[in-house]
């Protein structure tokens, strides 16, 4: 039985998906009779490199969703996991041709795809017969695939390395720059490009079955963007050893394919959902890979997280490191109007600052309460004593008073501290000295163990609920366990006279 997917016909999904993605897209149009994706503002190609890829569909958004200014010029797309055939490349190699050469010349193009076989041999044929034109055209071979540590003879395969390539070149293009400095370029940046995938399931074709078998709870490591087969299979892990467990294979000199990454290193790093991991996972594994990397002196630079090139419904991710310089980081930061290119920062995500500290109690907020609290407790110091008379010896509201008294009298000669838990400790020495009772006893104890709990740095909910069972635990380990009750009892009745007409 085939997997489910929300189509209309195995035969249409293609060409509904790419009529789908145009219409929804400013600056894009379809290629009349093809398969092609272009960018609608031909014009603007004069006198610049021209840049074509494709593929196969189903790994949306490759290629369709990188065609804009600053990245690609068209995209070829091919059958669900087929390559496209030359007659359509070579359709959309001649129509860049001739937008670029009215009123200038243009005479050269690029070509970009991934080291499989069927769509080397289709770009191929379709580069030879655009030379036989007379079109300059050149072609580069993504090759990012870091999961053999001897690549077959056909080399490594080509992953979502192709989409960080079609961005570096694309901001190239957008310059200026001529094709054999783009080529070179692009040559010399895919010596310093890794990628490693994890398949949690498998994927299907429309209209078939899946395209592997991967028992429940099993995972596999390195396996290609069709499903091919990876190099390991092993029980689903943490997030944190996946991670770990990529990267170490990704940079592991012992390889012939792995990626060189030493101390000290600069990387951007893209996170690429293949298709089924939700956002909550993306979330858990970008995190991983960030304090992976960093734990080992690597810079992370940029950090891209999302849906790059796909693998139609796997639940899996793959990781893209590229080592990377100034030149890289500003092509990598470039602008594009390509729609699937996300909206990143340009700042250096190591050493960025990304935790902020909640704000903190004004003084002048502290003091108002302070007061507020004094003036409340001496004017309901009989209600207190009342409330007191039904279980003890009715002398509560006076030694709340007492300590209401000091603490207004501390208040007229000093400054309320910033720091709550410098307040707390305040607190503490004035109730044991001024309040009596036990009830002095108790939140004296009590409000020095809490005072450690809640500093400037450290004052959020959980740092409060933190030091009310320090408290709590200290009045516990002095024997005063059975008084515990009575103090809250005390603090809730406090708290129902402050609150009983809107006070706090």
């Amino acid at each position: 039985m085939s997997s489910k997917k929300l189509i209309n016909s195995v035969d249409s999904c293609v060409d509904e998906a790419l009529y789908g993605l145009v219409r929804a897209s400013e600056g894009l149009s379809l290629l009349k009779g093809h398969r092609v994706v272009i960018r609608s503002d031909l014009d603007n190609l004069r006198g610049k490199v021209a840049l074509l890829s494709g593929g196969g569909s189903g790994h949306e958004p490759a290629h369709g969703g990188y065609v804009g200014a600053g990245m690609l010029s068209a995209a070829v797309a091919g059958g669900v996991f087929a390559s496209p055939p030359p007659a359509s490349i070579l359709a959309a190699i001649l129509c860049l041709h001739n937008a670029g050469n009215v009123r200038q010349s243009f005479g050269n193009l690029n070509l970009f795809n991934n080291n499989y076989t069927p769509y080397r041999l289709n770009f191929g044929l379709a580069a030879e017969q655009a030379r036989n034109h007379g079109i300059t055209v050149d072609m580069v071979i993504v090759a990012d695939d870091c999961a053999f540590d001897r690549p077959s003879k056909a080399g490594r395969r080509g992953l979502c390395g192709t989409v960080l390539i079609h961005k570096l070149a694309g901001a190239l293009a957008e310059e200026g720059c001529p094709l054999d400095q783009i080529v070179l370029k692009m040559t010399e940046v895919l010596k310093r490009i890794g990628t490693l995938g994890v398949g949690l399931s498998p994927c299907s074709v429309p209209g078939c079955l899946p395209s592997f078998d991967l028992p429940p709870g099993d995972m596999e490591l390195g396996l290609g963007i069709h499903g091919e087969p990876g190099i390991k299979r092993s029980k689903v892990a943490s997030a944190d050893e996946v991670v770990k467990l990529m990267i170490d294979q990704m940079t592991n000199p012992d390889s012939q394919s792995h990626l060189p990454l030493k101390s000290g290193d600069s990387v951007v790093v893209c996170v690429n959902n293949l298709g089924a991991l939700s956002c909550l996972e993306m979330g858990v594994v970008t995190r991983a890979a960030i304090i992976c990397l960093e734990n080992q002196g690597v810079v992370v630079a940029r950090v891209m997280s999302g849906s790059f090139m796909t693998s139609l419904e796997m639940a899996g991710v793959s990781l893209t490191l590229v080592r990377a310089n100034q030149e890289t980081l500003r092509l990598f930061d470039a602008r594009t109007t390509a729609l699937a290119w996300p909206h990143l920062s340009n700042v250096c995500v190591t050493g960025c600052r990304y935790i902020s500290d909640p704000p903190a109690m004004s003084t002048h907020v502290m003091r108002k309460t302070l007061e507020r609290v004094c003036f409340t407790l001496l004017e309901k110091q009989e209600e207190l004593n009342s409330l007191d008379r039904a279980a003890g010896d009715g002398d509560c509201g006076n030694t709340h008073a007492q300590a209401a008294r000091a603490i207004q009298e501390w208040l007229q000669d000093h400054r309320v501290p910033g720091c709550p838990g410098k307040l707390l400790s305040v607190l503490a020495g004035l109730v044991q000295e001024k309040m009596g009772g036990s009830s002095g006893a108790l939140y004296s104890l009590f409000l020095t163990a809490a005072a450690g709990h809640v500093t400037e740095e450290q004052s959020s909910a959980a740092a409060w609920a933190s030091a009310i069972h320090a408290g709590t635990e200290a009045m516990r380990r002095c024997g005063a366990s059975a008084c515990v009750g009575v103090l809250f009892i005390c603090l809730w009745a406090i708290m129902c006279l402050l609150t009983k007409r809107g006070q706090i």
